[in-house]
């Protein structure tokens, strides 16, 4: 196949796969972001408590995410999922994040595809972050995405409804999220 062929085919995929997964915010203006993010206390390792369901976390447990500022300015973001169970066959995904402008660090786009996709940024926004950094509710404006990730395996049920309560005040339904098992 020619590049440019396969490049038809890969923004095809895309727009079909944007197509395909459902919109859990009915607000069309863009929900406010945390004003400010540390990005060194917001690097390292994060357990994800809950997530929307979403075709590339089909059957994921003891999903994690990593971050790691680079030289550069940019992130380098690892995603680990484990397929079936916590015991299950580890699949890992790299991928890379830059901070938008005069975002306080608290909007960025992620990208995992190759570096020779131009299209394939999508938004990573943080949407509500505990004070010691501890839980962080992460989505993207149009409500398809929404990520509710922690420190630890497990989340209080405290912080979780804290978070859940301003998922709703953002415009996002929770009903859809699903609970990740970390075993």
């Amino acid at each position: 196949m020619k590049p440019l062929g396969l490049i038809a085919l890969l923004a095809a995929a895309a727009l079909s796969a944007c197509s395909s997964q459902p919109d859990y915010r009915a607000q069309k203006t863009a929900p406010p972001t945390v004003p400010q993010v540390d990005l060194q206390r917001y690097a390292g390792l994060w357990y994800e408590i809950a997530r929307y369901p979403n075709r590339f976390e089909t059957n994921c447990a003891g999903v994690t995410a990593e971050y790691a500022p680079r030289d550069d300015g940019r992130i380098d973001v690892i995603n680990t999922c484990h397929k079936g169970s916590v015991d299950g066959p580890v699949e890992v995904a790299k991928g890379v994040a830059r901070v938008m402008e005069q975002s306080g660090n608290a909007r960025l786009k992620v990208k995992f595809a190759p570096s020779w996709v131009p299209f394939a940024w999508g938004d990573y926004w943080i949407l509500h972050l505990e004070p010691d950094y501890s839980a962080v509710l992460v989505g993207d404006p149009g409500g398809k995405y929404l990520w509710i990730l922690a420190r630890e395996k497990t989340l209080s049920a405290g912080t979780l409804t804290r978070i859940k309560t301003r998922a709703e005040e953002l415009g996002y339904q929770t009903a859809p999220l699903e609970m990740t098992d970390q075993g």
